[in-house]
């Protein structure tokens, strides 16, 4: 020791107290297909979220992050985004926004991690089969094909009462070759059998690396139907109405089942009187403060409002993860569950979100289709009555001059 100079005995070094933005974030894991319409508004959806949440504080004192993984439409890749989030990126739950021919190969992996997944996508009731009774993890907040099949029935049914003399008597439909639009169609078989005759061909969806549907279309004229359905995704929509007016298929109802539609749709001259099913339509603002400040939210942060309505219920599955975990007063699996089971969550699609068990799992939300149609390059509400913003046009305008 040097003469004359004392030391000072060091203290511990205390590390600082963190603060939400300081502590390691809660991550969600979203995969979803971004080359889809469906998948790009999924995402935005997950991060208006993310961004409302954070700045109310994110959940549990820390900040939020949403970790998007593109499955590229593909099986192979919607697998093997559930392994590398599971494990690279260490997730704390899932939301998938993926078809169901690819969750098809995801609910292997799934099941492997046991992790809580709300499931946004997938409408087949084989991706149903195949996750079981006892995934208690798994919140399926999109509707199953025979649940969706069911709402469209009584649509109609409430159109035949209100329209007796314009009610359709036969339909065929057109639908894509895969377990989408083959479920479709199997259930929509026995669902219409009393409403309307049903004839039906499968096509290879553009999205798919198809896109002829010639054949398809002129089978569809020769049986002369009163509705021509279509069942397929976004990539679809204008070519169908193209090859449809190249052989003037015009019947008196034109309808459209895509998961999404592209986003200048409207603006096409060849949209205008399509009928969509919808769960979503920019039009609820008008009837609703909640999907008001929903959209708002979305057209400050995109630039312009969602395309479609797995927008809006990707948005919603963040924030039902996000209070359940608040409810819970933590991320563990259990606890998680139980709370997620209490959701009720009003929701931007004018819908409040709890879940009930369905025909197998114990976690389906009940989602009401609207029937929507394409008026003046803007999507209209037609059916329920009590959220409907514009009244039918039909029948479905000739081809001549557009």
């Amino acid at each position: 020791m040097v003469a004359g100079c004392a030391t000072t005995p060091a203290k511990p070094t205390e590390a600082p107290t963190a603060t939400p933005t300081e502590a390691a974030p809660i991550k969600v894991g979203l995969i979803a297909a971004l080359g889809d319409v469906s998948g790009i508004n999924g995402q935005n959806g997950a991060l208006l979220a993310e961004k409302e949440i954070n700045a109310a504080g994110g959940v549990l004192g820390r900040p939020l992050k949403v970790i998007v993984v593109d499955d590229e439409m593909t099986p192979e890749k919607g697998a093997a985004a559930v392994d590398k989030l599971a494990t690279v990126d260490n997730v704390d739950a899932f939301v998938i926004n993926s078809f169901s021919g690819v969750h098809m190969a995801q609910i292997p992996a799934l099941k492997k991690y046991g992790k809580v997944t709300i499931v946004t996508g997938a409408a087949s009731h084989l991706c149903e089969e195949a996750i079981g009774e006892d995934a208690d993890w798994y919140f399926h907040l999109h509707s199953w094909d025979y649940m969706q099949g069911e709402g469209q029935k009584a649509a109609w049914q409430a159109f035949a009462e209100k329209y007796p003399d314009i009610m359709f008597k036969s339909v065929f439909m057109a639908y894509e070759e895969g377990a989408f639009g083959t479920a479709s169609y199997q259930f929509s078989q026995k669902l219409f059998e009393d409403i309307a005759t049903l004839s039906g061909e499968s096509f290879k969806s553009a999205a798919m690396g198809g896109g002829d549907y010639s054949a398809v279309l002129e089978h569809a004229k020769a049986e002369n139907p009163d509705c021509f359905t279509w069942v397929g995704y976004a990539a679809d929509a204008l070519p169908i109405l193209e090859q449809a007016k190249s052989i003037n298929f015009a019947p008196k109802f034109f309808v459209g089942a895509p998961p999404g539609w592209p986003p200048d749709f409207g603006e096409s001259p060849l949209a205008e009187g399509v009928i969509a099913y919808e769960v979503w339509a920019d039009a609820l603002t008008e009837v609703s403060d909640i999907s008001k400040s929903f959209y708002d939210g979305y057209v400050e942060m995109f630039g312009s409002g969602p395309d479609n309505y797995l927008a809006p219920l990707v948005y919603s599955a963040i924030h039902i993860l996000v209070e359940g975990m608040e409810r819970a007063g933590t991320i563990e699996t259990e606890a998680l569950i139980a709370a997620l089971e209490q959701t009720e969550y009003k929701a931007p699609t004018m819908e409040v979100i709890t879940f009930s068990p369905s025909k197998i799992i114990s976690h389906q939300a009940p989602l009401t289709p609207m029937l929507t149609q394409y008026q003046g390059g803007k999507l209209e509400v037609i059916y329920p009555w009590d959220r409907a913003t514009s009244e039918l046009i039909y029948p479905f305008p000739a081809w001549e001059g557009r």
